[in-house]
């Protein structure tokens, strides 16, 4: 409860036109927020106008309000919180100096963190369109985002080449990132350099697969290492490969695919090191010209277990990570805009904040779709925004404040 005496301040803002801080509380409690703070060194020793709690909501309310001024978005977090009626004043609104200056105390580490520490599956155990042969969907990805072109940013992060030898107007960040198939959360991601290649940097999250899982991969992401990698998890895989692969037939299975091997290089084959898998050739018509053959490896070897067909129209839902990074850049962020941050860290703190926002804006489209009865597919991610960032914080739907 609010200190005795304590008002809330004058403002020209209504409730309704608030940043939906109930959004972000609900998914982010502020005790979650404080811990993480605390657990990367970032907690005040002072008091301070803009405390690092306020900046890490500010964090992701600016990818919540990409279009806003730093004043403009502060204003609305300030607004948010004061309705939230916390055990705290709201801190007094700053100048944008200022507010860089509170995200250069506060970093990129907790963001990540606190992203880290929430963004964790959404469907129960057997929902529709989200398990297959009891393993959950997840996909691997990757997109770039345009970063501020500054010196700093561009030596960092890099930049694609075009044409003739020049290079992109922006320097770019490569995000690769694992998401739920049937509810688009991403559920773990990695942010760093363009200069670093995709599969490079999906190696990481290869590690943190986890079993029970299964991965579904485009083709680019296929090599045996990454394969054999992310098969020591304990998860399933269903990767697509370039039809020239080499996999001949060891034995054929009653539903039409075959178990075959792959090897590290073609000289391994002679080394006798094979890794066994299966594998499902397919085509597709739609009424058009049939397009394929596709060729998709998986570490389930028993038809049994899941059916050439089954695994087949599973590897579709691999797109669902492509709804999500258009969610994220057209919709949540904006078309064709550039991220704002000067600095690399910055840079990473205004991502990781993205990513913070979009699984926020996610969970609650999930539980929605959940409590009407509805696939979660079918709730606009447009309206679910529209409503994020205009809707009645009800003091209800804030979680209590941390002692």
């Amino acid at each position: 409860m609010p200190r005795s005496g304590w008002r809330k301040p004058e403002s020209d803002s209504r409730l309704s036109d608030a940043v939906s801080v109930g959004v972000l509380t609900r998914v982010f409690p502020p005790g979650v927020v404080d811990e993480v703070i605390a657990q990367c060194g970032r907690t005040e020793r002072r008091h301070r106008s803009l405390p690092a709690r306020t900046v890490a909501y500010f964090a992701i309310g600016m990818a919540l309000h990409a279009d806003g001024s730093y004043e403009d978005v502060l204003a609305l977090i300030n607004d948010g919180l004061a309705w939230a009626a916390w055990d705290e004043a709201p801190p007094r609104l700053a100048g944008k100096g200022a507010i860089t200056h509170a995200r250069k105390r506060l970093g990129a580490e907790p963001v990540e963190k606190l992203f880290r520490r929430v963004a964790v599956p959404l469907a129960a155990a057997g929902a529709a369109g989200t398990f297959l042969a009891g393993r959950r969907l997840v996909a691997i990805d990757g997109t770039c985002l345009d970063v501020a072109d500054t010196p700093a940013n561009d030596a960092h992060f890099g930049r694609p080449g075009v044409m003739k030898g020049e290079r992109a107007a922006f320097p770019q960040a490569r995000v690769v990132a694992v998401a739920e198939c049937g509810s688009h959360a991403i559920i773990d991601a990695t942010v760093g350099a363009y200069t670093v290649s995709e599969n490079a940097a999906a190696g990481e999250l290869l590690d943190r697969l986890r079993p029970g899982m299964l991965c579904l991969a485009d083709r680019g992401f296929y090599s045996h290492a990454a394969w054999t990698r992310a098969a020591a998890t304990g998860a399933d895989l269903c990767w697509r490969v370039r039809s020239s692969l080499k996999l001949p037939i060891l034995e054929e299975l009653p539903d039409g695919s075959w178990i075959s091997e792959v090897f590290h290089s073609t000289n391994d084959r002679r080394r006798e090191h094979p890794t066994r898998v299966r594998v499902i050739e397919y085509t597709v018509e739609d009424g058009r010209d049939p397009s394929g053959p596709y060729r998709l490896l998986t570490t389930i070897t028993d038809p049994g277990h899941a059916p050439a067909a089954e695994l087949a129209a599973a590897y579709a839902h691999r797109w669902e990570i492509e709804t999500a990074f258009d969610e994220l850049k057209t919709h949540q962020r904006g078309p064709r805009k550039v991220l704002r941050s000067g600095s690399p860290e910055l840079v990473l703190q205004e991502i990781w904040g993205h990513l913070c926002c979009h699984y926020a804006i996610r969970a609650l489209m999930f539980d929605a779709a959940v409590h009407a009865g509805h696939d979660p597919d079918r709730v606009s991610f447009i309206a679910a925004l529209r409503v994020s960032r205009r809707s009645i914080a009800q003091q209800g739907a804030f979680p209590p404040s941390a002692p």
